[in-house]
């Protein structure tokens, strides 16, 4: 029992330590942010390389998303004589919680991952020692670029995924099962609001983009230096990214859209 106990309080104190560390590193990068806009190339390399190389796995992903979506709606509604309100259901759908929650997802499991494996290597492989050792900073040079790419890229990534996804609903409600085109348009911009729903979902996903892409150059810098300690941060990326992304989302979501 008393094992336990401690082992209990060593896993409780090894929890809060990371946390802080974890806060610490945030504050460092936030720091340094400020200076990236006098080197803009490093922040418009990281956004090519996190967000317009992940555009192929959103767009697909995004116009299967609202085909499914437009699907599954025609199928209920139709049943109740309300498929004009088809448009309504697969934008608000969209905007306000898959496009912000899958793409984050989709940017854990891609970017996320790709942000963990590249910085951890860099540190395995004695990069980032390499950089203090001619007086640059790792955080600045290496760390901040990618954490305020990953912040830029993830609500534009958001954006076209609802888009996408509501071309995808468009065809196949209108083009496919034969729903008026002018009832689906007309009902999705009556019953989205521009504040209330698509502002929402746009904040939702830059807080997304902020937590995710933390934890994962965090994880990459925080990693122990070798090819297992590499794999296991990588896959604490995606974990964690995950959870704080469904978490979060219920959260925002309260605050958003209800009265609790």
């Amino acid at each position: 029992m008393l094992n336990q106990l401690q082992h209990l309080g060593k896993v409780t104190l090894g929890f809060f330590e990371r946390l802080g560390r974890g806060h610490i590193f945030l504050v460092q990068v936030l720091a340094a942010i400020p200076g990236l806009f006098l080197r803009p190339r490093l922040i418009i390399a990281q956004i090519f390389s996190i967000g317009v190389l992940s555009l192929s796995i959103i767009l697909v992903s995004g116009l299967f998303i609202g085909m499914v979506l437009g699907l599954q709606g025609y199928n209920t509604l139709v049943n109740f004589g309300a498929t004009e309100s088809l448009g309504a259901v697969v934008s608000l759908s969209l905007v306000r919680e898959l496009g912000p929650v899958l793409t984050s997802l989709l940017f854990a499991g891609r970017a996320g991952s790709a942000l963990t494996a590249e910085i951890g290597l860099m540190k395995a492989t004695e990069q980032l020692s390499g950089m203090e050792m001619m007086a640059v900073n790792p955080i600045k040079r290496v760390i901040a670029p990618r954490f305020l790419g990953g912040i830029i890229a993830m609500p534009i990534l958001a954006i076209i995924f609802s888009a996408v996804g509501i071309l995808g609903g468009y065809f196949l409600v209108v083009e496919v099962l034969g729903v008026d085109a002018g009832s689906f348009w007309s009902q999705m911009q009556d019953k989205t609001d521009l504040i209330a729903d698509v502002m929402n979902g746009v904040i939702k996903s830059i807080v997304f983009g902020i937590v995710v892409t933390w934890i994962a150059v965090f994880e990459g810098y925080d990693c122990v230096p070798t090819a297992e300690g590499v794999s296991r941060a990588t896959t604490k990326t995606v974990v964690h990214a995950s959870l704080a992304t469904l978490a979060l989302d219920f959260l925002l979501t309260a605050l958003m859209f209800s009265d609790i």
